[in-house]
């Protein structure tokens, strides 16, 4: 009985090791799928910053000393009081017009589909990837237009 129980020991750790093998490899999957948006960004001094893996960044803060950082593939905008979460995979273009504040901002977003929209940013946040100098945030607040490529 005692040879029983260890190889249905054996069994159960060989079974362990296969379930977290492909937990590792599905997880390394899943990465490759996230790899952000290409984009360029043009600020309000007409500079262009090309990003890889772009994605919107955002910082909740929890109290002084404590926040969490957000990164999106959607680009969250208010149209009266609905939050809208478009996503950048439909994005074609952003152009953003200068307001008293980044509340006040209105940012037009051309789709892939050509379809447009007039709307209000959301969440103060940046546009953050990788440039050839490493990695950059471009403020929202600071930004003229953004082409997806």
């Amino acid at each position: 009985m005692n040879q029983h129980s260890s190889g249905l020991g054996l069994v159960r750790w060989v079974g362990a090791v296969g379930v977290l093998l492909l937990s590792v490899l599905s997880a390394q999957g899943e990465s490759t799928d996230h790899q952000g948006f290409h984009v360029v960004t043009t600020d309000d001094k007409n500079i262009e910053t090309e990003l890889q893996r772009a994605v919107f960044y955002y910082e909740e803060k929890l109290n002084e000393t404590s926040f969490i950082p957000h990164e999106l593939d959607t680009l969250p905008v208010k149209r009266g009081s609905a939050v809208v979460q478009v996503k950048f995979r439909s994005i074609k273009q952003i152009e953003f017009t200068p307001g008293q504040n980044d509340a006040s901002r209105t940012v037009m977003i051309l789709l892939t589909n050509g379809k447009s929209g007039e709307f209000q940013l959301a969440i103060a946040g940046s546009f953050k990837g990788i440039s050839e100098f490493g990695e950059v945030l471009v403020p929202a607040s600071g930004v003229k237009k953004v082409v997806f490529r």
